[in-house]
C-alpha cells in the first residue's frame, strides 16, 4: 500500500481551493495583458483597440430608494455623454472587474466618505468624480452624507445616522476617504464620522480587513499631512490602505467657477490622472482582497478571548 505524505495531501487541497484558483485566473488574465503589451513594443500586429466600456448599474437594475440616497453623483444623460470619465481607458482593471463580477455574481461595494458640509465643497466634488470612475468600474458605490450626525458622545449610539454609518461600513468591501485639509489636518467633520465607526460590535467589524483608498484637497499649496493621518486611522483601523493616495493642491482652481458649464468636474490635470491611478489600484486590490476578508479578521488573540469567554459562561 503506498503512502502519501500529509504535506502531499495538503498541497492538493490548496491547489484545489477556490481562492488559489480564483488567484489564478486573475494572475492568467494579467500575463496576458502584459504579453499582449510586449508584443506591441516588438512590432507584432497585435495591438490593443481601448474599448471605453462601462460596468456601471443600469437604473433599470438599480434599487431606485439606493440610487436616490446614495448615489448623488451620478449625472443626467446630457452631463453624462460630456463625462470625461467615460473616456478613460481602462480595459485592465474593467476586465479583472468583469472576471470577478462573473465568477462571484457580486459587486464591490464601497463605502465613500467626504469631510465638509459646505454647499459647494470641493471634497465632495472630489469624492462624487471618484465615485463615477468607481461606478463605471462595476462597483456598488454608496456615499454616506454627514449632515446630521450627531458629535460622538457615549448616550446616541442609536441615533439614525449613527445606525446607518455603521450599516454601510459594515455592509462595505472597501472605503474611499475624501477630506479638506485644515490648519494642517482632517476635518472635524471627517474625523467624526470615523469615531462614530467602532473596531467591533460583537462579532461584528465594520472596517477590519477592508480596503481603503485616501484623499485630499487642500485650499493652498500641496500638502500632504491629511493623507498622512487618513493613512494612520485606516491602519488603526485594521484597513488595508493601498500604496497610492491623491492630494489636490488649491482645490478651487481644479473646477470651473461656480455656475460655468461643467463646475462639478475636475479640470485635467496630472492631480486629475493620480485620482484615476488610485481608483483604478483600489478596485485591483480589493479584488484581490475581498475573498480573504474574514480570514484577515481572524486573529490569535481574541481566538483565546472567546475561549476564555466560553469557559467562563460554561462554569
Amino acid at each position: 500500500m503506498r503512502l502519501i505524505a500529509p504535506q502531499a495531501i495538503r498541497g492538493a487541497k490548496i491547489a484545489a481551493s477556490p481562492l488559489l484558483q480564483y488567484s489564478r485566473l486573475i494572475g492568467l488574465r494579467m500575463a496576458h495583458s502584459m504579453t499582449g503589451a510586449a508584443q506591441e513594443v516588438n512590432g507584432h500586429q497585435e495591438t490593443h483597440i481601448p474599448t471605453f466600456r462601462s460596468l456601471a448599474i443600469p437604473e433599470s437594475e438599480d434599487d431606485a430608494e439606493i440610487r436616490k440616497k446614495y448615489r448623488p453623483f451620478i449625472l443626467n444623460a446630457q452631463q453624462q455623454a460630456e463625462d470625461w470619465a467615460n473616456g478613460l481607458e481602462l480595459d485592465t482593471v474593467l476586465d479583472m472587474a468583469e472576471k470577478d463580477l462573473k465568477l462571484t455574481q457580486k459587486r464591490l461595494k464601497v463605502l465613500v466618505l467626504y469631510g465638509s458640509l459646505r454647499k459647494r465643497s470641493y471634497s465632495k466634488l472630489v469624492a462624487f468624480e471618484a465615485s463615477r470612475i468607481l461606478f463605471r468600474l462595476g462597483c456598488d458605490v454608496r456615499v454616506f452624507n454627514p449632515e446630521g450626525l450627531p458629535v460622538k458622545n457615549d448616550v446616541e449610539h442609536g441615533h439614525p445616522k449613527v445606525k446607518e454609518l455603521r450599516e454601510l461600513s459594515t455592509w462595505s468591501d472597501g472605503h474611499l476617504w475624501v477630506t479638506p485639509e485644515q490648519h494642517g489636518n482632517l476635518t472635524a467633520v471627517f474625523k467624526n464620522q470615523i469615531d462614530w465607526v467602532p473596531l467591533s460590535t460583537g462579532s461584528i467589524r465594520p472596517t477590519q480587513g477592508r480596503t481603503l483608498s485616501i484623499a485630499q484637497v487642500s485650499g493652498g499649496s500641496q500638502s500632504f499631512n491629511a493623507v498622512n493621518s487618513l493613512r494612520i486611522l485606516g491602519r488603526w483601523m485594521r484597513m488595508f490602505v493601498i500604496p497610492n493616495q491623491s492630494s489636490i493642491p488649491k482645490a478651487y482652481t481644479h473646477f470651473p467657477d461656480a455656475g460655468q458649464p461643467g463646475d462639478y468636474h475636475l479640470m485635467p490635470s496630472g492631480n486629475r490622472d493620480r485620482l484615476v491611478d488610485c481608483m483604478e489600484e483600489f478596485v485591483k486590490y480589493t479584488i484581490l482582497m475581498r475573498p480573504h476578508i474574514d480570514l484577515f479578521a481572524d486573529r490569535y488573540s481574541e481566538r483565546e478571548g472567546r475561549k476564555i469567554k466560553e469557559t467562563k459562561s460554561a462554569a
